[in-house]
């Protein structure tokens, strides 16, 4: 039942290359910061990343993606991260883009085992009609698209079927966690870990402050430890400034 490694460095040793990975957080805050750089030094490569968007430029998976160690990324948000959309326009990168509450309920409908669900997101555009860019020919052209997916009237509404995701592994970042894997996540940084950790087959979070068990009220758990295979302490993480704006 103890869950805790010594190090991100040994959580992280057996993720082979060509991995699945769900991966928390949304723009700097909740990211699983020190399992993403374990993973770089590790050596993993042709990854598929799932999650809100692919770090920064020098931060989280942003740094995974400078190395070339990601093949494919299913992501909502490319923000302000260049080298994302240099790779993905130079077609180095295949980038599969889905609004955001669908690609958190795909997320949490792969891990409480529903293969598919209508939404009515992205009926009527290329979401659902198929044509999106998932790679680029690197000379201005589409290499490869994105197919038609089913449609269905419900009640008069349309509705597009998405499915659910699973991957091989997944890295959260938590504010407390004890030795049986159960999580608590603090304010934003709650944001997509928790359907991260429920998709991964494997799920490996790090947390700020490991506990015993019994000291997490049950009814603050917001992932319980049955979604949790590992757990490594990391201390205190300091949040930057994604974009700094002040007076001159």
């Amino acid at each position: 039942m103890d869950k805790v490694f010594a190090s991100a460095a040994e959580a992280v040793a057996d993720i082979p290359d060509g991995s699945s990975l769900a991966v928390g957080g949304f723009g700097l805050v909740g990211i699983p910061e020190a399992l993403i750089n374990a993973l770089l030094e590790q050596g993993a490569t042709d990854l598929e990343v799932v999650s809100n968007n692919c770090g920064t430029n020098g931060f989280g998976l942003g740094v995974l993606l400078a190395a070339h160690r990601i093949r494919r990324t299913i992501s909502s948000y490319v923000g302000a991260n260049e080298e994302f959309a240099r790779q993905y326009l130079s077609g180095e990168l295949e980038v599969e883009l889905t609004p955001q509450g669908t690609l958190a309920e795909r997320m949490r409908a792969g891990g409480a085992g529903i293969p598919a669900f209508f939404t009515p997101a992205g009926v009527g555009t290329q979401v659902a009609e198929g044509g999106l860019p998932l790679r680029y020919d690197g000379a201005g052209g589409v290499a490869v698209a994105s197919p038609p997916k089913e449609t269905r009237e419900f009640d008069g509404v349309t509705y597009v079927l998405e499915r659910g995701i699973v991957t091989d592994y997944a890295l959260v970042h938590a504010w407390k966690g004890d030795r049986y894997g159960n999580l608590v996540y603090r304010a934003s940084a709650r944001n997509f870990n928790p359907p991260a950790a429920a998709a991964g087959r494997i799920t490996i979070a790090q947390v700020e402050h490991l506990v015993e068990p019994g000291e997490l009220d049950p009814d603050q758990v917001h992932t319980p430890g049955i979604q949790v295979q590992r757990v490594v302490q990391v201390g205190k993480v300091d949040v930057g400034i994604e974009n700094r704006t002040v007076r001159a």
